[in-house]
């Protein structure tokens, strides 16, 4: 199973790590921080989800569990609680 949100498909994003910016005393920095690349991940949690009397797990990022939890819906999904 890919790490993608389920209802809005978040995905891991790929960047660097941060770098030195400032130069200490002729950039010195910028030859002990080189510039790596890493993942940015979604933050994906399993829950159980109702959807109009039926339950169903689900992999949903933060976000969407926030809304469904504030609001009780979310874009083409109506009636969600979080069993």
């Amino acid at each position: 199973m890919s790490y993608v949100c389920e209802i809005c498909e978040k995905k891991n994003v790929h960047g660097f790590s941060q770098q030195h910016g400032r130069g200490v005393a002729g950039k010195r920095w910028q030859k002990r921080a080189p510039r790596t690349s890493r993942i940015f991940r979604v933050n994906l949690q399993r829950v159980t989800l109702r959807f109009n009397g039926a339950q169903k797990k689900m992999r949903i990022c933060t976000k969407c569990l926030k809304r469904i939890k504030k609001y009780g819906s979310i874009k083409t999904y109506k009636n969600v609680a979080v069993v």
